[in-house]
């Protein structure tokens, strides 16, 4: 296996993975000590691999996907993604990658009330540089995929669940992202509607060859993926 580089260096390798956690290590204050989350963490996601992550609440999944997504640094440790280590980017660096490399997928979709499905894609289009027509057309292609096409002039509130979540799905991969990261993605679906969405979700990471992790308590869906691991005392534990 390839190891971590200095900032912005590419690593090299026909089997690098995607994404690598090495030795994360991340802590929070709790009083007038500190509260460890991560100890030693440490995993690997490939191309084109779905990933689910299930572990108790409190075990630091979300953590985890924050850190893997840059959304927080960790105490120690380093995150390579796309063969880049970014451990000593700056925001504006690390801001940019997130851009144009993950996917978020939340429990709760996140979509903006104000504009329509379409317009919901097409706005994390433009702001990542694409023009306003290319954007539409890409929008209405991921839609239509997702079978929504038909929905793409409604608003959130005139979509169900299961519709809002598939717009959200739709949304974290406009920027053609790397890596998908989905924090209980169907944790608010009836179980239907949540291998309906999960159904998607997946047939959209295979066509694409997107890699994604999925942190869930549906252990249906779990082992539908093509591993899974879990967290205990702040380490990562492959359980497949």
């Amino acid at each position: 296996m390839s190891t971590a580089t200095p900032s912005g260096s590419v690593i090299t390798g026909i089997e690098d993975p995607v994404l690598r956690l090495a030795a994360v290590d991340k802590s929070y204050r709790e009083g007038e000590g500190t509260l460890p989350i991560l100890r030693g963490a440490a995993m690997e996601l490939y191309a084109g691999e779905v990933v689910a992550l299930v572990a108790p609440s409190g075990a630091g999944k979300s953590t985890l996907l924050h850190i893997a997504g840059l959304l927080e640094r960790p105490d120690s440790g380093e995150v390579v993604l796309g063969g880049k280590a970014c451990g000593k980017m700056d925001d504006k660096a690390r801001t940019a990658m997130r851009r144009t490399a993950i996917g978020f997928v939340y429990q709760f979709h996140h979509l903006l009330p104000e504009f329509t499905a379409a317009e919901n894609l097409v706005v994390p289009m433009m702001i990542a540089g694409l023009d306003r027509k290319d954007a539409g057309e890409r929008a209405m292609q991921l839609l239509a995929y997702m079978k929504l096409d038909h929905r793409a002039t409604h608003l959130p509130s005139e979509l169900s669940g299961g519709e809002r979540q598939r717009v959200a799905i739709a949304r974290a991969v406009a920027n053609a992202p790397k890596v998908l990261l989905a924090d209980e993605p169907t944790g608010n679906l009836d179980p239907k509607t949540s291998h309906y969405v999960f159904d998607a979700l997946q047939a959209l990471v295979q066509a694409t060859g997107l890699s994604a992790i999925i942190a869930t308590h549906n252990h249906d869906l779990a082992a539908r993926m093509d591993r899974r691991i879990t967290l205990e005392d702040g380490r990562v534990v492959d359980v497949t």
